[in-house]
């Protein structure tokens, strides 16, 4: 292991994979703050696009099927086909008119990224010591936040200078130019080795041992549940909330630009904090951390509905809180079986991007028919459940793949 944690390869690993990241990122966010516009310019309403959106999520049912890819060509090689295949994506959803052409697009980016982000996160942590794993993974994850800082608000006033495609066209050539920016990364230092057993036999025995881990199963699993409901309960919340400020409060798209740029700087505290405290703390007392902070203000969510500033302060907060959690949530879940790391991690995304694509459908239709209170109680609910689910059943488990930068 490099002595020095900070060292080239360090800077590298971490670097290249935040960049590419940041790109997928803002593919992936470019929807909720902007939702109602690009609906607008399809001809289509907010719930009916909500809707299309979902299924963007519904294609991390395929995460695990990249996992044993990965096991055969190594993360590399399908971290840079899943950027292709958000490249292509991106350039449908550019020049798409017809709702087929959207929903086409909207799939590929689904599929593109249900692979690229837990096979970079599995990629990373297998060159990281547990040690330093959440620092790792949580500088990479100030993508997240410095989409919204950078990111959102410059594609809010792009499209309020050109439309809302030219950003779908530009988001294609950072996806292809960063695929060949991977490529030049150096490849796993060792492979899993060959399935055998299940994998070899019938089709449903294979599909089976996709799902199923060898050991530690009720924490991995719990892990793996309580992370899902903290992204339904998120995700119901980014997915309107563009909605919801535009139509209470008359934000337009370079105002709901200026309320990314607001959000990603407490995303980006976020990232900062997991990556300066969760590795002293515990990762599983982090995660503890950020979903008792989400419970709170997605209790007193609607009771801040009163003016433009509270309302975005609360949806600020339980943002940084969402995310102080799920950042901490993937060191953790990371080390939960590492002889399985990227099937695990794959798992994970795929229910997670279950729970999201949920959330396209319960999200838009419970703003527009019930309003804000039963958007952020429903919310609330779920991540009571997965803060019982983690304290109970979900142990910190630090194994003795301890990874190399």
């Amino acid at each position: 292991m490099n002595k020095d944690p900070v060292g080239p390869s360090f800077r590298r690993l971490i670097g290249t994979s935040m960049a590419a990241k940041l790109v997928v990122d803002i593919g992936a966010q470019i929807f909720n703050p902007f939702l109602p516009v690009i609906a607008s310019g399809l001809g289509l309403g907010v719930v009916d696009l909500g809707r299309v959106v979902g299924l963007r999520n519904a294609m991390g049912i395929f995460a695990p099927l990249s996992g044993a890819l990965s096991d055969r060509l190594g993360y590399r090689v399908v971290i840079r086909v899943a950027l292709l295949v958000m490249a292509a994506g991106s350039l449908l959803m550019a020049v798409g008119s017809a709702l087929w052409m959207v929903v086409a697009a909207i799939l590929l980016l689904g599929l593109g990224a249900s692979a690229f982000v837990p096979n970079l996160q599995a990629f990373v942590s297998g060159r990281l010591p547990y040690a330093l794993r959440a620092r790792g993974l949580g500088m990479i994850e100030y993508s997240w936040a410095l989409t919204g800082i950078f990111g959102l608000s410059l594609v809010g006033l792009l499209i309020a200078a050109t439309g809302w495609r030219t950003p779908f066209y530009l988001l294609a050539a950072g996806m292809v130019l960063m695929s060949f920016v991977f490529g030049a990364m150096p490849g796993e230092r060792h492979r899993a080795p060959p399935a055998t057993g299940p994998r070899q036999g019938h089709w449903g025995a294979r599909l089976v041992s996709v799902l199923v881990v060898g050991s530690n199963r009720r924490s991995t699993y719990a892990t793996i549940l309580a992370a899902t409901l903290s992204f339904f309960a998120a995700m119901q919340l980014m997915i309107t909330h563009g909605a919801w400020l535009a139509g209470r409060y008359k934000l337009d798209a370079a105002a709901l630009g200026l309320v990314a740029l607001v959000l990603g700087c407490f995303d980006l505290a976020a990232s900062v904090a997991v990556s300066i405290f969760t590795d002293r703390i515990g990762k599983k007392r982090s995660v503890i951390i950020g979903i008792t902070g989400s419970l709170v203000a997605y209790v007193a969510m609607p009771f801040l509905d009163t003016g433009v500033i509270q309302a975005v302060a609360i949806i600020a907060a339980a943002r940084m809180c969402f995310e102080f959690n799920i950042v901490s949530h993937f060191p953790l879940l990371s080390e939960q079986v590492p002889s399985q790391r990227g099937q695990v991690m794959t798992l994970g995304t795929a229910a997670t991007m279950l729970g999201a694509t949920l959330s396209g459908f319960t999200g838009p239709w419970l703003y527009v028919n019930i309003g804000v209170a039963a958007l952020a109680w429903t919310s609330a609910a779920a991540v009571a459940i997965a803060l019982v689910v983690v304290v109970v059943m979900v142990r910190e488990h630090a194994g003795g793949d301890v990874g190399t930068a």
